[in-house]
């Protein structure tokens, strides 16, 4: 095992985890009500597809991840593991980017005008089911799974290996779907960008 990178203090960890995952939280809800218009060298979507890019890289980052903890590799697994967050820090700006300047896409809205017409939703069919249902499994796990992968981290970083491996069992699999999902979601709706 690895020697601890952080000296134990649960009460400030707790405060700062909690505060920092209420924050982004608070922060995504209210600026995914926001819609800046400004005229850009650029298409805006380039953050969804920069979005899509990081979410591929921490999965496999995470089942890289996974594979050097069972292999008992700790010096490889923290730096991939600390990889994962970082760049889970950078998709985070970049999905805030996306949202406040591209606005929201409705899946099968072809024409762009934010609204569906009949023709619009049968061409979209039962893919349009099966994105929603996605979409809202991804959703509610992206907004929770913030606090348990610092709780997660900070009980690796501190030495309480035993904790740290109860907390995996929950945040792996939740982190694992949240990032794949994410992909998904992004080359489903991207055809409708405009």
């Amino acid at each position: 095992m690895l020697q601890p990178s952080l000296v134990k203090n649960d009460s400030k960890a707790k405060i700062l985890i909690w505060t920092v995952s209420i924050i982004v939280f608070v922060a995504v809800v209210i600026l995914s009500k926001v819609k800046l218009v400004l005229k850009l060298p650029f298409n805006v979507h380039v953050f969804a597809t920069i979005n899509a890019v990081i979410n591929s890289m921490v999965s496999v980052l995470l089942v890289a991840g996974l594979i050097t903890a069972k292999g008992k590799n700790y010096a490889v697994h923290k730096k991939i593991m600390l990889s994962a967050i970082l760049l889970s820090v950078l998709f985070l700006l970049s999905y805030i980017c996306h949202h406040v300047l591209a606005g929201e896409t409705k899946y099968g809205d072809i024409d762009h005008d934010g609204v569906l017409s009949i023709n619009e939703t049968a061409m979209a069919g039962s893919r349009r089911i099966f994105y929603y249902i996605l979409l809202l499994t991804h959703i509610p796990l992206a907004a929770i799974i913030l606090p348990f992968i610092l709780f997660t981290a900070y009980r690796a970083l501190t030495g309480e290996y035993e904790k740290h491996r109860k907390l995996v069992r929950i945040t792996w699999p939740v982190w694992f779907f949240v990032a794949v999902s994410g992909v998904v979601v992004y080359l489903m709706i991207s055809p409708y960008y405009n």
